[in-house]
């Protein structure tokens, strides 16, 4: 993609330098695809507290809008369950326990989302995203992926759902196992063991299909839904009425827009944190502008097709990946294939078991539930490396935790402002408490004493070289201070502060600096500063007066060989 392109955000950009040999892998994809989505996008409705079908309405824009607009080549976009359990709490109150109101509104609430994903995009306000770091982000997914998992369970062994976060979730179906239909489970279990079991031996045949086949085969063939078997039921067929939604005005618009943000800052944390899995795995970047230009279009897509809010989909994300998706072929292969649904199949899923669903789900999100990635970051911090950046390591472990927990134990909006709040959090903390590293020369090169065993310049103790890996502002001056003045010993008569990984400096930074070169002065030490670079040298030379300057060179070299004596503060 040239830079013009990318300028101007083309159409279908994720399908540039389309091979013919990638045809089948997006086809199979996209059959897979749409085996799981055609069951999630009913139930999802539901939870959204419209009619099931409007699950299905949804899913036709959000697929082909996004695959037009976004950026990923594997996220699929369409009805998620929360931001369809958020649209519900939002509609409730306002519909007023009016049917016909309450689907106008969840369309409208799509028109809202998809608006403040529009303005997001083009105002290029995906910068957002940088805040959350990636184990953060990681945390989040783990999170999400065990909520989800946890709320499928139910479904597997046929017992009553209930809601709260996860552990309490995790505690009733403990209780509730002894209410276990075997019917289900023994459904569910194969099921299950038939997607796992393709997905590990036989990849290239889509387990999940298979499995949605054998579940609808099973219960037509046994009675099952007569004998306790929870199926999908009945779904209206058509195509949906597209415009604007019955019995809205402006107003109602302005009152959907706050809320539509909430929902547009859930399902833009899941889409990016999928679009970013497996963005990593095939080796491409996704443009988190893009990503909320997609959103916002899929949802305004959606809003007007007689739909519900739409996110990019973790699950079936993973179920795309999974069946070996290598573009956005795959997405509109399932929009093709769920009009085709609506117009003809609606008959044949109504059979579909929900254990068979829940086993395909599950399958599809347990991959995502990288508990590796965490204990990575854990053994980052306690070993060897850890020792020379723990402090980094320990806050990167703490977020990811605190990410992961919060999904877990105050559900996905809250989970995700809590690690909103921890990376936000840390980026202070941190840039409040830059490393700051006591050097030795290796050959041409200043290197941190951290890593070797010499703690002294050539043989010299009398010497301290300090570099400061951060600009020095007001934040983290007094910090600075501190550190340096700490590491000098009675022995120390010079330091010298080696500005080059300094890119900027403040005036109380400056400032700073000059009552450090005070405080040494008194201990009988010089100050000197060398590889200044940038405005640092001009701010400090304008910064304050007072007391000799501070003495600059361009290299440490020269600032050591240079004869030094003690400064008197008193001295000018």
């Amino acid at each position: 993609m040239n830079r013009r392109a990318t300028r101007s955000w083309p159409i279908f950009g994720s399908l540039q330098g389309y091979r013919r040999s990638w045809i089948r892998a997006d086809v199979v994809a996209g059959l897979t695809v749409w085996a799981v989505l055609v069951p999630e996008a009913l139930a999802y409705a539901t939870i959204a507290g419209v009619p099931p079908v409007i699950g299905l309405y949804a899913a036709i824009p959000a697929l082909v809008l996004y695959a037009a607009a976004g950026s990923s080549r594997h996220l699929v976009v369409g009805p998620m369950s929360a931001t369809a359990a958020l649209s519900a709490a939002i509609i409730a109150p306002i519909a007023d326990a009016d049917d016909g109101k309450f689907v106008a509104l969840s369309a409208g609430l799509a028109i809202a989302t998809g608006i403040a994903g529009l303005i997001a995009g083009f105002a290029r306000l995906g910068f957002i995203a940088s805040f959350i770091s990636e184990p953060v982000l990681k945390g989040f997914i783990v999170g999400l992926a065990l909520t989800i998992i946890i709320g499928q369970v139910p479904k597997l062994f046929g017992i009553e759902k209930t809601e709260g976060n996860f552990f309490v979730q995790a505690w009733r179906v403990i209780r509730g196992i002894g209410d276990t239909d075997w019917r289900t489970l023994g459904v569910g279990a194969l099921c299950l063991v038939v997607v796992l079991g393709f997905k590990r031996w036989l990849p290239l045949i889509p387990g999940a299909l298979v499995a949605v086949v054998l579940g609808i085969a099973t219960v037509m063939l046994f009675g099952l839904d007569d004998k306790g078997v929870a199926i999908v039921g009945h779904i209206d067929s058509g195509l949906p009425a597209l415009g604007m939604p019955e019995g809205l005005d402006f107003h109602d618009y302005l009152d959907l827009l706050g809320p539509a943000v909430g929902v547009l800052l859930i399902g833009f944390a899941e889409g990016l944190g999928a679009a970013k899995t497996y963005a990593v795995k095939h080796g491409y970047t996704v443009d988190p502008n893009r990503e909320l230009l997609g959103l916002g279009v899929a949802n305004l897509g959606s809003g007007l097709s007689s739909g519900m809010v739409v996110n990019g989909s973790l699950s079936k994300t993973a179920v795309n990946g999974g069946a070996g998706a290598k573009t956005q072929v795959s997405g509109l292969v399932v929009a093709a294939l769920v009009v085709l649904t609506l117009l003809f199949l609606t008959g044949l899923f109504e059979q579909l078991p929900d254990a068979a669903l829940a086993a395909i789900v599950i399958a599809a999100v347990v991959e995502l539930v990288d508990f590796a990635a965490l204990h990575r970051l854990y053994r980052v911090w306690s070993d060897r490396l850890g020792s020379i950046y723990g402090l980094a390591a320990r806050e990167d472990f703490a977020a990811a935790i605190a990410a992961m927990l919060g999904v877990l134990l105050f559900d996905t909006l809250p989970g995700l402002v809590v690690g909103i709040g921890v990376s936000m959090l840390l980026l202070l903390y941190r840039s409040s408490r830059p490393h700051v590293a006591s050097l030795v020369r290796e050959g041409d090169r200043w290197v941190d004493v951290t890593a070797h065993a010499s703690d002294h310049i050539a043989g010299r103790t009398d010497a301290l070289v300090v570099r400061v890996e951060s600009g020095l502002y007001f934040a983290n001056s007094d910090y600075v201070h501190q550190q340096i003045k700490s590491r000098c010993t009675d022995e120390t008569r010079l330091v010298v502060l080696d500005a080059e990984t300094s890119p900027f400096i403040d005036v109380s930074a400056a400032q700073m600096l000059l009552e450090l070169r005070d405080t040494l002065a008194e201990r009988g030490i010089t100050l000197r500063i060398a590889r200044d670079i940038g405005q640092f040298g001009d701010v400090l030379e304008h910064s304050g007066s007072g007391g000799a300057p501070i003495a600059v060179y361009p290299t440490v070299r020269a600032a050591i060989a240079d004869p030094y004596t003690t400064v008197d503060p008193d001295s000018s």
